[in-house]
């Protein structure tokens, strides 16, 4: 009994697959100094690929899921790398939560659990 034959023309060609050394490296924004009334603030976007954690937004008190692109703030005063501002200052917003943050007032953040 002769063996099926299968016409080419219903065979879909072979996709080319590059071996890969690893996961992709993290590479965050730039960060940049931007001036506020309440101060300048050194601000650096982070794509949702850099994010393998949450953090908790402290505009709206909404937990920032992991894979979100959002923005880490700090006060310009000093840089993380030479020491001037810990790791304690930072603090990981939604965009527009950060945009945002001077129009809100003192009582609008969200109330209930501390």
């Amino acid at each position: 009994m002769p063996a099926a034959q299968i016409p080419l023309a219903s065979v879909s060609p072979r996709k080319i697959r590059r071996e890969r050394s690893g996961p992709t490296a993290f590479v965050p924004g730039p960060e940049r100094v931007e001036s506020w009334p309440d101060g300048d603030w050194v601000v650096r976007p982070v794509p949702g690929a850099g994010t393998t954690k949450a953090y908790r937004c402290p505009g709206c008190d909404q937990e920032i899921v992991p894979g979100t692109p959002h923005v880490v703030a700090w006060p310009a005063d000093g840089t993380l790398m030479s020491g001037g501002v810990g790791v304690e200052e930072r603090r990981h917003w939604h965009r527009p939560c950060w945009q945002y943050r001077l129009r809100r007032g003192r009582g609008a953040r969200k109330r209930g659990n501390p």
